[in-house]
């Protein structure tokens, strides 16, 4: 019963990524437009952005310490998760063309969705005001990894609901 209905989401998941990923021929500008957006959630910008505040105080503090717990947390279960599953790349599994250089072999989950939707939330939960602009900058960050050709759209969700969980956790411990 559930393997038929694991086979169609797959089908499902492939066939959206399929029409969301940009074509190799696309202009110039708006593939550096996408890849600039994909960078936002890599590792630099995502440890700077949770480690910086800690040099400062008060609110930028707590907004460290809830991002670095947050994407050091989830960076351990995104890891624990791609051993565990190996889901491939769109570009071995469709034979696509992937327009960025592949950070690992695995697909699942979205490293980079989950490190910017961490630290979002972080910032979310200590500047509420904060929170729509910075989710949504999170979520065209994920949505950049699927455009780029090197996640399918349920790693991007998967690795948001990773980053909320952990949020969850950290300010419930914190």
């Amino acid at each position: 019963m559930m393997a038929p209905l694991l086979v169609r989401l797959s089908s499902h998941d492939r066939a959206l990524m399929l029409r969301c990923a940009m074509s190799p021929a696309a202009p110039r500008v708006s593939r550096l437009g996408w890849m600039a957006i994909t960078h936002v959630g890599g590792t630099i910008p995502s440890l700077a952005a949770a480690g910086l505040p800690l040099l400062a105080c008060c609110e930028l503090y707590r907004v460290g310490e809830l991002a670095m717990a947050s994407v050091v947390l989830s960076h351990l279960l995104v890891q624990l998760v791609k051993r565990t599953v190996g889901r491939g790349r769109p570009a071995v599994t469709c034979d696509l063309s992937r327009l960025i250089r592949e950070p690992d072999r695995f697909s699942f989950p979205s490293g980079h969705a989950t490190a910017s939707f961490s630290v979002a939330l972080a910032y979310a939960a200590v500047f509420p005001w904060w929170s729509g602009p910075l989710l949504l900058l999170a979520a065209l960050v994920g949505f950049s990894r699927v455009r780029l050709g090197v996640h399918y759209p349920s790693d991007v969700v998967v690795g948001q609901l990773l980053a909320t969980l952990t949020m969850i956790l950290v300010l419930a411990v914190g």
